[in-house]
């Protein structure tokens, strides 16, 4: 019984060391990646919210996935799921790292339900449920940077990703290589669908290491908070 508990132990040790282990190999040199630019600022703290948790739930000085389940979250299990697999999983190891899901007072046994539908394993120490009343909810999500309102049931498949000074992170210039060669207009990525695959798994994942590596190399004293993505776009301006 002893060795099946030790046994156990060690799986799980694995289980949460490997993708730290897997992102930290991978996390860009110095100077050899374009920071991820703040697109809002002065992003709302969660006020009036409640949640299950004995610690009490703040975005300042935290990296987080903001997420918006509303009056029905169980109706969002998939962008849940694809959230849980596609990031959590990913960046739970990270210090100061959270996802924080904003639902609807009164939604607990629901929210119970989803718990179950995306748990595996490891417990959501780091995925935290906050509950508010729709003008809390609505005051919050108006804060925000988005190209999109909350449907009927306060709900979206949108998530933001909000840095320690309560910054909204994203792009201010999504286009692609293609697009920047052919010189087509700018347009900015603010969230990040998550009913779309390709989009958190190239696009958002990429974007939070970025992140990490930047709080990395601040806490070094080697962030140069220059970015040379601005400085491509300048030199596409002027020619």
């Amino acid at each position: 019984m002893i060795k099946k508990q030790v046994k156990r132990n060690i799986v799980l040790g694995i289980l949460f060391l490997l993708p730290v282990t897997f992102l930290l190999l991978l996390l860009p040199a110095k100077h050899n990646y374009n920071p991820l630019e703040v697109v809002n600022e002065n992003v709302s703290e969660l006020v009036g919210f409640t949640s299950d948790s004995n610690e009490k739930i703040i975005l300042k000085d935290h990296i987080t996935v903001l997420a918006f389940l509303g009056k029905k979250p169980m109706e969002n299990a998939i962008a849940a799921s694809n959230l849980k697999e596609l990031v959590y999983d990913k960046f739970k190891g990270f210090k100061k790292f959270q996802i924080v899901v904003v639902v609807s007072n009164g939604t607990q046994d629901e929210v119970e339900q989803l718990k179950k539908e995306i748990q595996s394993y490891e417990d959501l120490k780091f995925w935290h449920f906050v509950y508010g009343d729709d003008n809390t909810i609505n005051t919050l999500y108006s804060n925000l940077k988005s190209d999109s309102q909350l449907n009927q049931n306060l709900s979206t498949n949108s998530v933001f990703i909000i840095d320690k000074d309560l910054n909204q992170r994203g792009r201010t210039d999504d286009r692609s290589d293609n697009e920047l060669a052919k010189n087509k207009p700018a347009y900015s990525l603010n969230s990040y669908d998550c009913i779309e695959v390709a989009i958190i798994k190239n696009k958002m994942s990429e974007d939070m290491r970025v992140l990490f590596t930047e709080y990395r190399e601040k806490r070094k004293g080697n962030f140069d908070s220059s970015s040379r993505r601005a400085n491509d776009l300048k030199g596409n301006n002027e020619q």
